[in-house]
């Protein structure tokens, strides 16, 4: 069943897909040019006020499913997250210990949330799935986390995906997805079978004075036992476009295309106006600016300890847009005519209706 997409005003079909194609060229260019540099400065000017961005935007769009977990589930989960906080920090000390606290937390937060995101019928695969890559990611540490590293940059898509319900037609649904799917899949698999051997580069030319040669970046990206080998340039390659096609998502296009998705989170905390929340992330990245200018190292490792749960928390919104996906109909209009979605809640899950979306409710809409 085709779903409509949520209230709100139908973006420009045309301006939308050809500006997405421009942004897509523009960071594929640069991440082949200049991989190393791509992903210092990406880290240097949007890493922290990114972050600050997509709390907002997912606080807004879930705000439905965080007042039907309860706040007893959400302290547990503040706690879980306090403690990958810390098992960051450790790690940088201890090592593997602190590895270990973090990988188990985080698969904590994902087991905890399966039977309040998902129905009753999903629990047991779900768990299993999950007790099998939290072996392997236990097995495989540094794997782990260079892959959750991976898959945090290209899980925008699914609230990209989800933001297009609200396109107008099911052809340009399905021509934007589609372009999702380019991007995050299509090119980095190109670039990895050599297709973009002869324009990559990894000149740090205009990040020398912050990491030197960029042996540090290139080894946390790589793991391929061999920095100067073709595949592990490849792999920077990949690593420098997705991540800046993840910044860029957050930081341009969700406000730009879904300022209304936080309407609900403004009503409940009036203060936390836009402006004062990209005060706050300026402000924020100023800071860590500094930091990183000062020490790139110790300011990396410090604002990726401050970030990093927001890679697990995800995991559970992830799970709730999936299991709400099949049960949602479309049978309420909006006030201005057009077919909106709804979610319709199933017996074993009453929190299917609260994954809705919240896009165009609140004083947002009032303000068109």
């Amino acid at each position: 069943m085709s779903v409509p997409g949520p209230a709100g005003p139908a973006p420009r079909v045309g301006v939308l897909f050809a500006s997405f194609l421009a942004v897509v060229t523009g960071a594929l260019v640069v991440s082949l040019m200049s991989a190393v540099s791509t992903v210092v400065l990406g880290v240097l000017l949007l890493g922290v006020l990114h972050a600050v961005l997509e709390l907002r935007y997912v606080a807004g769009r879930f705000s439905g499913l965080a007042l039907g977990l309860g706040r007893p589930f959400l302290r547990l989960v503040a706690l879980l997250v306090v403690g990958i906080v810390a098992a960051r920090l450790l790690g940088g000390l201890v090592g593997r210990p602190g590895n270990v606290v973090e990988i188990v937390l985080g698969y904590a937060i994902v087991a905890v949330s399966v039977p309040r995101v998902l129905g009753r019928g999903q629990w047991s695969s779900a768990w299993v799935l999950t007790g099998v890559a939290a072996v392997a990611s236990l097995r495989w540490p540094e794997q782990h986390f260079l892959a959750v590293v991976h898959l945090h940059l290209v899980a925008v898509v699914a609230f990209v995906w989800d933001w297009s319900r609200r396109l107008p037609s099911v052809r340009s649904r399905r021509v934007f997805r589609a372009l999702q799917v380019g991007w995050a899949l299509v090119i980095p698999v190109l670039i990895l079978v050599g297709a973009a051997d002869a324009w990559i580069g990894t000149d740090t030319t205009f990040v020398r004075s912050l990491v030197g040669d960029g042996h540090g970046v290139i080894a946390g990206v790589q793991q391929t036992g061999g920095e100067g080998a073709m595949v592990g340039n490849r792999l920077l390659a990949v690593f420098a476009f997705l991540e800046t096609m993840h910044l860029l998502t957050w930081v341009v296009f969700f406000p730009r295309h879904a300022p209304d998705a936080a309407a609900d989170l403004e009503e409940r905390l009036p203060w936390l106006t836009g402006a004062r929340v990209w005060a706050i992330g300026f402000l924020a990245a100023a800071v860590f600016a500094v930091l990183l200018v000062s020490n790139y190292s110790l300011g990396v490792g410090v604002q990726d300890a401050l970030t990093s749960p927001h890679a697990y928390v995800e995991i559970p919104l992830l799970l709730a847009l999936l299991g709400r996906g099949p049960r949602t109909v479309a049978e309420s209009a909006s006030p201005h005519g057009r077919r909106v979605g709804r979610s319709e809640p199933v017996r074993d899950n009453p929190l299917a209706a609260a994954a809705a979306p919240s896009y165009g409710r609140g004083k947002q809409q009032g303000r068109r």
